[in-house]
């Protein structure tokens, strides 16, 4: 597989995302609140950068409207994903969230026109049965319908949204300028929220103060700028699957840093959603005709 710019950002972006679910896990924060910060001080750091440098141009009405909203929809599956992994389990919240890729290639099919390849299909159901193998069998099938459950369904929609129209937005918009007016419309749009719930905006501990600092500049800036790089010069179901991979980095780092235990079992369902992944790069179409026809 050649290794581009664009996979090259989107490895980066899934290894800054990795160590997400481990602040969160840490609660310093509220979920709502910590999604607030991690908004707007990416968005403090951000802007003046994009304004001195005059990398900030403004789109049209259209693109300008679209990026807004990338921004209401990731900042609303942020903060629902950060609930539902306060409320049950990181595991339980990544297993579900991560299902966007299905979304993905069924919101692409429908309202992008867009015919995802055969290898994307298989690559998911791989991906999909090596996420199921990685947090085990039986806690996938005592799954509790709970409002977490439903919070970690509906991150994976809204995550899902986010990268069908955020494709289309940095088909036309620069990285920079979409990411400065995406934080804008989400810091304005949790902030809102969080006034409207009452939510705390100080009294954190100064670990707490610097969690938050880092979710912005690790979790957010580095991520996801690598992450819109990628999107823009690549298929979104890809990336969507891509993604996928954050779950064993995740699980070595709740290893290294949360004493959490790495199972025989979790390997062996790593690998395999690996190689997962590694099928929807394959550049020759697989044929599952001629895979399984008699010789």
């Amino acid at each position: 597989m050649k290794i581009t710019k664009p996979r090259l950002a989107l490895i980066g972006g899934i290894l800054c995302i990795s160590i997400f679910p481990i602040l969160v896990k840490l609660k310093l924060a509220p979920g709502l609140i910590s999604a607030f910060y991690r908004m707007f001080f990416a968005v403090t750091l951000l802007l003046p950068y994009v304004l001195l440098t005059k990398n900030f141009k403004i789109p049209n009405t259209k693109f300008l409207l679209l990026a807004a909203l990338c921004g209401i929809l990731f900042a609303s599956d942020v903060a629902v994903w950060n609930i539902a992994i306060q409320e049950s389990s990181a595991t339980q919240a990544s297993l579900l969230t991560n299902l966007s890729p299905l979304w993905v290639g069924i919101g692409s099919f429908f309202f992008l026109k867009i015919r995802p390849a055969t290898n994307f299909w298989i690559g998911t159901v791989v991906s999909l049965f090596g996420m199921i193998t990685l947090v085990g069998f039986s806690f996938f099938m005592e799954l509790n319908f709970n409002q977490a459950f439903l919070f970690a369904v509906l991150s994976g929609i809204l995550y899902s949204i986010y990268l069908l129209v955020s494709k289309n937005v940095l088909s036309q918009v620069d990285v920079l300028s979409f990411m400065t007016i995406s934080l804008l419309a989400s810091s304005l749009y949790l902030g809102i929220l969080c006034l409207a719930l009452n939510e705390p905006f100080t009294g954190f501990s100064n670990t707490g103060w610097f969690v938050l600092l880092l979710q912005a500049v690790i979790c957010q800036l580095c991520a996801w700028l690598s992450i819109s790089y990628a999107t823009q010069h690549m298929r979104a179901t890809r990336v969507s699957l891509s993604l996928l991979s954050q779950a064993v980095i995740t699980s070595i780092l709740a290893w290294l840093f949360l004493e959490e235990q790495i199972t025989l079992q979790m390997v062996f369902g790593g690998i395999i959603l690996l190689f997962g992944i590694r099928i929807t790069f394959y550049d020759k179409t697989i044929s599952l005709k001629r895979l399984f026809s008699k010789n």
